[in-house]
C-alpha cells in the first residue's frame, strides 16, 4: 500500500505542532488555540505552560476524575460526542446515520473470522473527539488487553460532515486495535482512528506501535498478562480523532445516545453479568 496524500499532510502538520518556537511565539500560537477553538482550560495548566502545540494537545489533566468504582459501570474512554451508537446488524454498525460500515473489514487481516465474529449483533459505540476536546484516552472498565494491531491507511478527516459523505471512513483510515476481555470474559474491541492533521496516535504499553510512521504494512502483538484498570490512561491523539468500541453481544447497556456529549469518566453503559 502506497502512503497516501493526506499522511504528507498529516506529517508536515506533525513537524509544526512538534516544533518549540521562541518564548513569546509560542505562547501566541498556545493563546490563539485555545481561544480560536473555544479549549476549556479549567481543568488543566495554563496555555502558556506548554512547549509546543502538540504538548498543548496531548495536556494531562491537573488532576484526574473521579469515576464510579462499581466493576459493572463502563466509563467513556474520552471527551467526545457519540457520532453514532447501538446494535450492530450481524456484522454492520452505523458510521453516522444512513451510513454503515463493516466491522470485519474495521478490525483487519489479523484477527480470525471466529474473533470478529464475536462482536456481531453486539453494541458499538463511535466517540467523535473534536479539536477542542481532551485529547488523551482511558481504559473505560478492568479489563485484559489479548493484542493490539496497527493498521496503516489514510488520514481522512472524521467530522460530521466527512461521515455524512465519504464510505468506508473508518475502514480506510489509519487505526490501531485493542482486543479486550473484562473480568467476567466478556470480549470487545478499542479501535483507535486516525484523522487529517492526527497521524500519532499513541498506545502507552505498545512502543512498538509507530502510526504515521513509514510502515506500510500491519502489525499485530499478543500479550499474555497485559491487566490495565478502569481510568488507566492509555495514550492519546496528537489532536482530534474517533475511537470506535464494538463489544460482545448482551455485554453492554447502553446509557447513552447519538448526539449526546459525554466526558471521560462519565458512566455511559452497565456491563451485563
Amino acid at each position: 500500500m502506497e502512503k497516501h496524500i493526506t499522511s504528507a499532510i498529516s506529517q508536515a502538520f506533525g513537524k509544526f505542532a512538534n516544533e518549540e518556537f521562541a518564548t513569546p511565539i509560542q505562547n501566541f500560537i498556545n493563546s490563539s488555540y485555545v481561544s480560536l477553538m473555544g479549549l476549556d482550560m479549567s481543568e488543566f495548566h495554563a496555555p502558556q505552560t506548554y512547549s509546543s502545540l502538540n504538548a498543548l494537545f496531548t495536556r494531562k489533566l491537573r488532576e484526574d476524575r473521579v469515576f464510579s468504582l462499581d466493576s459493572d459501570d463502563f466509563i467513556s474512554p474520552c471527551d467526545s460526542l457519540i457520532s453514532e451508537c447501538g446494535v450492530l446488524e450481524s456484522e454492520y454498525a452505523l458510521q453516522i446515520k444512513g451510513m454503515r460500515y463493516n466491522s470485519d473489514e474495521l478490525l483487519g487481516e489479523h484477527f480470525s473470522s471466529e474473533e470478529k465474529a464475536i462482536v456481531h449483533d453486539g453494541t458499538f459505540i463511535n466517540f467523535y473527539l473534536s479539536p477542542r476536546d481532551y485529547h488523551r484516552y482511558h481504559m473505560p472498565t478492568n479489563l485484559k488487553v489479548l493484542r493490539a494491531v496497527h493498521i496503516p491507511g489514510k488520514f481522512y478527516p472524521v467530522n460530521i460532515p466527512s461521515l455524512k459523505k465519504r464510505v468506508n471512513l473508518f475502514v480506510e483510515n489509519e487505526r490501531v486495535v485493542l482486543l479486550c476481555e473484562t473480568q467476567n470474559q466478556k470480549r470487545f474491541y478499542i479501535v483507535l482512528v486516525s484523522a487529517l492533521n492526527v497521524g500519532v496516535m499513541q498506545v502507552a504499553f505498545e512502543p512498538r506501535i509507530k502510526t504515521d510512521a513509514d510502515a506500510l504494512q500491519s502489525s499485530s502483538y499478543s500479550y499474555e498478562n497485559l491487566y490495565c484498570n478502569k481510568g488507566d490512561d492509555f495514550g492519546c491523539f496528537e489532536m482530534g480523532s474517533t475511537i470506535v468500541v464494538l463489544a460482545q453481544k448482551d455485554m453492554l447497556e447502553l446509557d447513552v445516545k447519538a448526539g449526546e456529549n459525554v466526558k471521560y469518566a462519565q458512566t455511559i453503559a452497565k456491563l451485563v453479568i
